[in-house]
């Protein structure tokens, strides 16, 4: 039903990629609204609540940052950003602010349609769920249970230290969102040291061993290399 379509925010000023997205976008039945500036971009945002934002960086009239800083004080959708950009401070930068996910062109179109269902996925879910009593997390055969703290696979119950499975159960509440290191730890351990960094990672290498992932495999839990980490999405 079209009254039921997302609408989709693409705050992007090159012309061949903006009517790129709009037309995959289209194609794939959401509704578009569009962009070319920072200022207007914000504008739009307010006035039209969109279920979701694509947004690039390099804008003409100010940086794309300075959009995902005002968005966030008026509604937590999800903000895909599209930008050349690449450095992982880029991208850290971005999403400590509040974005969702990070895609660096060139890209592909089932890439971008793959990250933008995750993202709606993760946001619907969310709001569903939050932590209420009762509520559990299913992701293929691992389950968590957040009412009694328990991680299982398969039906066994796995073995995780409070650190881990405060980890484990953030990254669930945020399922297929990329979430920095300075926002894992500050979530988990409330402050951030010269270790922390470390401290997340040797906790990280515990759970995987305990989920039973192999090294280099991103089972359950994505590495996103020198940003963060992400709770695998079912359909990602």
């Amino acid at each position: 039903m079209s009254n039921n379509r997302y609408k989709i925010l693409v705050v992007e000023d090159e012309a061949n990629i903006r009517s790129f997205v709009e037309t995959i976008l289209d194609a794939n039945n959401y509704q578009v609204l569009t962009a070319t500036r920072c200022d207007m971009g914000t504008m739009l945002f307010s006035s039209h609540l969109p279920d979701l934002v694509i947004l690039d960086l390099g804008l003409p009239d100010r940086d794309g940052l300075e959009f995902i800083s005002a968005a966030r004080q008026i509604s937590a959708a999800p903000i895909i950003v599209l930008s050349a950009r690449t450095t992982e401070a880029d991208k850290v930068a971005a999403l400590d602010l509040g974005a969702n996910d990070y895609i660096t062109k060139p890209f592909g179109t089932a890439e971008l349609l793959a990250r933008l269902r995750a993202a709606l996925r993760s946001s619907r879910a969310g709001a569903e769920m939050g932590a209420v009593p009762g509520g559990k997390f299913v992701l293929e055969d691992l389950e968590i249970q957040y009412d009694t703290r328990t991680v299982s696979i398969g039906g066994n119950t796995i073995d995780l230290t409070q650190t881990e499975y405060n980890i484990v159960a953030f990254l669930s509440t945020h399922t297929g969102k990329v979430l920095t290191y300075s926002a894992i730890i500050q979530a988990v351990w409330g402050y951030s040291d010269h270790g922390s960094v470390k401290k997340l990672q040797v906790n990280m290498a515990n759970i995987r061993k305990k989920l039973g992932a192999k090294p280099g495999e991103n089972r359950y839990i994505i590495n996103e290399l020198g940003v963060g980490y992400r709770m695998q999405d079912d359909n990602s």
